[in-house]
């Protein structure tokens, strides 16, 4: 589960992060936002609680909005280590966050919500 859930998580880490010049930073928009916004009230009300449940993390691991298939709705979770989403908690993964220090300390040191402001500028929606 290790090393496989390091692996499917950095896969989509990646994928979930672009500089602005490719949209990085730009908000979702469609119908993801509709149910961002039904969910949180607004995107930076969702933004502020993925901020606050995935820094509360002990140690290393992930930050999460998944799918739920059985409810039709969004869901922010957080998973230890390199625990995968779907094979832990059944939600598919939208976003993922890497909340190892490895993810952050050059840039910001042991302040990990300092990196979970700022990551919403390099997220990729698309």
């Amino acid at each position: 589960r290790f090393n496989g859930g390091g692996h499917i998580n950095h896969s989509i880490f990646w994928t979930n992060l672009a500089p602005s010049s490719q949209g990085g930073g730009d908000p979702p928009s469609g119908e993801l936002l509709e149910m961002i916004n039904a969910r949180w009230g607004s995107l930076e009300q969702f933004q502020a609680q993925f901020a606050a449940t995935t820094a509360a993390v002990q140690g290393s691991g992930w930050g999460w909005l998944g799918y739920n298939t059985k409810s039709k709705s969004i869901e922010i979770a957080t998973c230890a280590n390199q625990d995968p989403l779907e094979a832990t908690t059944g939600l598919v993964p939208l976003l993922g966050i890497d909340v190892w220090e490895h993810a952050y300390y050059l840039q910001y040191k042991n302040v990990r919500p300092d990196y979970l402001k700022a990551v919403w500028e390099v997220v990729n929606w698309k």
